[in-house]
């Protein structure tokens, strides 16, 4: 990857070329950390390149992905342009090792495997910025998760930096999140469980960056945290390290996406994980695959409305 560094005169402060070995998809590698198409830190511009913000060590971050005729133009703009824009080959997938696994396990992976040669698991190196909406996400409909992701983003977060479209913030920082008032809490529609889990980990955020840790690692300090659980690590070490391995267990849908995908039936979430053992290594790669191609079961009664906080 050819990279240049520019004077902080200069707009962008960061820039480089990367070319990716596979048939890299942009939209379907960025969807794990878009949360709804509102997403005051992920959006698309009319040429189709994706401007995401981020928190690094430096300072925030705003960087431009263009990917056109095979190569990937990467710009970026803030005090922490160069952490960020040095690490999107590894938000893309760059760092993803997909040689040993091996799909031929059943028939529905295998052709899954062989139908999306664009995906590849990629990491963020950030556990602050997957942690805030994963702990928005416990327990909530995704449509309540999502709309309580904007209201916190447009109160807390900062603008985005640089020429970032309209509208555009930075995930709040740990100590913008402690200061927020229980009544602005309440106004953003987030109940008193995930507000507790959320102070609890900003209070601690600075040591639950990975800094070289492994995933199981990760996911011990993770879980140390009140409010915590092992789905909310999962969520986290899977879009921060890219963990190949690791399933959300908890999850609401998840364990019968892949019963129904992968055995024709509804299952728990014991029956997920021994439908799955075979893929050990590659667990969380298989439940990727089921995700874009797999099967659901049939739809039956009413969908869980979400609960409106703002009014208890």
């Amino acid at each position: 990857m050819s990279t240049a560094v520019l004077p902080a005169a200069t707009s962008p402060s960061f820039e480089s070329e990367w070319r990716p070995d596979w048939p890299l998809d942009l939209r379907r590698a960025l969807q794990p950390h878009q949360r709804g198409a509102g997403d005051p830190t992920l959006r698309y511009d009319d040429a189709g390149a994706a401007w995401r913000t981020t928190t690094t060590p430096d300072g925030p971050a705003t960087v431009r992905i263009d990917h056109a005729g095979g190569s990937v133009r990467i710009t970026a703009w803030g005090p922490g342009a160069a952490w960020a824009g040095e690490r999107v080959p590894g938000w893309l997938g760059a760092d993803d090792q997909v040689d040993d696994f091996r799909p031929d396990g059943h028939p529905l992976v295998a052709r899954l495997h062989h139908g999306m040669p664009w995906l590849r698991l990629g990491g963020t190196g950030r556990t602050w910025d997957a942690l805030v909406p994963a702990v928005l996400e416990q327990k909530v409909t995704v449509v309540e998760a999502h709309r309580v992701w904007r209201e916190l983003i447009r109160l807390a977060g900062a603008a985005a930096p640089g020429p970032a479209p309209e509208g555009m913030r930075v995930v709040p920082s740990a100590q913008r999140v402690l200061d927020v008032t229980d009544w602005q809490w309440h106004s953003c529609g987030l109940d008193g469980a995930r507000r507790r889990a959320l102070r609890a980990v900003a209070s601690v955020a600075g040591r639950l960056e990975p800094a070289g840790c492994d995933s199981p690692t990760l996911q011990r300090r993770l879980t140390t945290v009140p409010g915590i659980g092992v789905w909310t690590a999962a969520e986290v070490v899977q879009r921060t390290l890219g963990d190949p391995d690791t399933v959300s267990v908890g999850d609401y849908h998840l364990k019968n996406i892949v019963g129904w995908s992968l055995a024709g039936r509804k299952t728990d979430d014991a029956g997920m994980l021994e439908l799955l053992e075979p893929w050990r290594g590659h667990r969380q790669r298989v439940v990727r695959l089921l995700i874009a191609g797999g099967s659901r079961p049939p739809r039956r009664g009413p969908r869980n409305a979400p609960t409106n906080y703002r009014r208890i």
